[in-house]
C-alpha cells in the first residue's frame, strides 16, 4: 500500500522536447549557458523566484556556474533570440547558468519539476558533447584523408593527362593501313 500511495503522490513525468531545450542554450563568453528567464519557465517558477533562490544561496553559484550579462551581451541576446524580446525593456541584467549551474538551480528550487527538468537539461548537454566529439573525430579523419589524397594530386593529374591524350588519339581519324579493296575506289 505504501508504494501505491507514493505513486499517486508523485508528479507525472515532465516531457520537454529536446529542441525546446536546445533552442534555449546560448554560447556566451565561450560557455554554453541558459538564461534565467528560460530556466524559470522550464522549472515552472517566476524569474523573480529563481533569482531570489540564487541570492539566498550565493555560495552554491561560483562564477563558472553562473554570471550576469553585460548590457551589450543582453542587447545581443535580445537581437538574436526572438523569444527573449521581453528582456529588451527590463531594467535588470539577466543571469545565465552553465550546465552545472542548472543542476544547482534544481537543488535550490527543490521541486520535483525542477529535478526532472534539470536531469533532462543535463542529458541534452551530454548528448551535445558526444555529438561534438563525433564531429571532431570525423573532421580529423577527413583531414587525414585529405593529406593522403593531397600528396597524390600530381600523380592523379598525370593520369588524367595520359587519359586525355589517349582519348584525343582515339578521336582523331587515322589513315588506314593496308590494301584497298576494289569496291573502295
Amino acid at each position: 500500500k505504501k508504494n501505491r500511495n507514493k505513486m499517486t503522490k508523485m508528479e507525472p513525468e515532465i516531457i520537454i522536447p529536446e529542441e525546446v531545450i536546445l533552442n534555449k542554450i546560448l554560447l556566451l563568453r565561450g560557455e554554453k549557458v541558459m538564461i534565467s528567464n528560460d530556466l524559470a519557465m522550464l522549472y515552472g517558477v517566476t524569474t523573480k523566484r529563481l533569482n531570489e533562490q540564487v541570492k539566498r544561496n550565493t555560495k552554491r553559484f561560483p562564477k563558472h556556474f553562473m554570471f550576469q550579462l553585460s548590457e551589450q551581451e543582453k542587447d545581443k541576446v535580445v537581437a538574436n533570440c526572438d523569444h527573449l524580446q521581453n528582456l529588451k525593456y527590463s531594467p535588470y541584467l539577466p543571469y545565465v547558468f552553465t550546465e552545472h549551474g542548472t543542476v544547482m538551480l534544481a537543488n535550490v528550487l527543490n521541486s520535483e519539476r525542477a529535478i526532472q527538468v534539470s536531469v533532462r537539461i543535463v542529458e541534452i548537454y551530454i548528448k551535445m558533447r558526444k555529438n561534438i566529439l563525433t564531429n571532431k573525430e570525423l573532421l580529423l579523419k577527413m583531414e587525414q584523408l585529405e593529406k593522403r589524397v593531397g600528396s597524390q594530386d600530381e600523380k592523379i593529374g598525370m593520369i588524367f593527362q595520359y587519359l586525355k591524350k589517349f582519348i584525343d588519339v582515339q578521336e582523331k581519324p587515322q589513315k588506314r593501313v593496308g590494301y584497298k579493296r576494289q569496291d573502295e575506289h
